[in-house]
């Protein structure tokens, strides 16, 4: 059945893993868009609560947090006879996801060998930089805080099939990526592009101050 021709096409939201090692790793396109999201918005104040004078500056962007579900359904792949979904389930992509939790094996590996030659100082394994891609405002560098995974259904390999992703993201600004980080460049457009819309929004408030001001 073809939908109705006059419908807008859906943009689904994602998260993109990125790695310079291995660019596809961490990719998960949203198979259904969540109904809801939500945002949670914490000031970066610059002086403390006592300070006279200080109460409206700011250090930097605010804390910014997301948490929203996803589901990840592959009953439709299995009755269509999808090899990969008759094979595995849904577990290639609750790996995507879960990958965006763990620093690389190979350089896991690589410290590993260090620490036995009796290297002192071994940086930290870095994970992947993640971007929260829901629509064209708003593409985030984020950090996943926590991934909750409850699932639902299992095929006769005890593969998943039907599982619920519950996610909580950390936006991540200038004020926590690195000056050669592209994340950086991205959250101040995204912040610019913010600006702009808020500007806009006078408009609205004068038309509905101006109804207001006739009653």
């Amino acid at each position: 059945m073809s939908s109705f021709p006059g419908s807008p096409r859906l943009i689904k939201g994602a998260l993109v893993g990125v790695d310079l090692f291995n660019p596809l790793a961490s990719v998960v396109v949203f198979q259904y868009n969540p109904d809801t999201m939500t945002r949670k918005l914490e000031a970066r104040k610059a002086g403390g609560d006592s300070e006279k004078g200080e109460a409206f500056r700011l250090s930097g962007p605010p804390k910014e947090t997301i948490t929203l579900s996803v589901e990840i359904d592959a009953t439709d792949q299995l009755e269509a006879g999808d090899a990969l979904a008759l094979a595995t389930g849904i577990t290639p992509t609750l790996a995507a996801l879960e990958m965006m939790l763990y620093p690389k094996s190979a350089l896991v590996i690589a410290n590993t060998i260090l620490a036995a030659f009796g290297t002192v100082e071994i940086v930290p394994a870095e994970g992947p930089m993640i971007l929260f891609v829901w629509g064209p405002t708003r593409v985030l560098p984020v950090r996943m805080s926590s991934l909750s995974i409850t699932e639902e259904a299992y095929d006769t390999l005890l593969n998943p099939t039907r599982a619920k992703v519950d996610l909580s993201l950390t936006v991540q600004s200038y004020n926590d990526l690195g000056l050669t980080s592209p994340g950086q460049a991205l959250f101040m457009v995204h912040q610019i592009t913010k600006e702009a819309l808020a500007t806009s929004n006078v408009f609205n408030s004068v038309q509905n101050l101006g109804t207001a001001l006739k009653f």
